[in-house]
């Protein structure tokens, strides 16, 4: 169980590691639009390919907020809550947002299935639109197991001298 549970936390870190490259590249491609307007080339389909980047860096990252507690939250009546009643609190928090991800991938699936339907299109590029919705999907997915996360308690470490 305790592998399991590993390999799900670095599932988590790594999506967001992807996340994180895809803010990166979109930046960069940014950048490198900038660059080429004032040289007379600029980046063919900017807005697709940004769009993306951002989009799938926002849904990737979105699962390590959850797994973390770095999700903006207010906790100012929950810490002044004894231990006990804090730790049911934050449970049914979880299990809270548990419900609403699983409504929200229900959602965003069918949805998912109407763009594999009608086989939309970016508009510069001509890229399929289902690839945007996949890490949404992939996001939502792994927001529901991190916040399950959360209702496991992680095992203490013992500090090293």
């Amino acid at each position: 169980m305790r592998r399991l549970l590993g390999a799900l936390r670095m599932l988590v870190t790594a999506a967001a590691v992807l996340g994180v490259l895809g803010y990166a590249a979109a930046a960069l491609l940014t950048v490198g639009d900038v660059i080429g307007r004032q040289i007379g080339t600029p980046i063919p389909g900017m807005v697709d390919l940004v769009q993306l980047f951002v989009l799938g860096g926002a849904w990737l990252v979105i699962p390590y907020a959850f797994m973390t507690g770095a999700h903006v939250g207010v906790d100012l009546v929950v810490d002044m809550l004894p231990g006990s009643v804090e730790r049911g609190a934050r449970a049914v928090a979880s299990l809270a947002a548990v419900a609403l991800l699983g409504l929200m991938l229900m959602e965003c699936y069918k949805a998912f299935q109407m763009q594999i339907l009608f086989g939309d299109k970016s508009q510069q590029l001509g890229i399929p639109i289902l690839y945007y919705w996949v890490p949404l999907l992939i996001g939502v997915g792994l927001s529901i197991l991190a916040a399950l996360l959360t209702l496991v308690p992680r095992p203490r470490t013992e500090a090293v001298e």
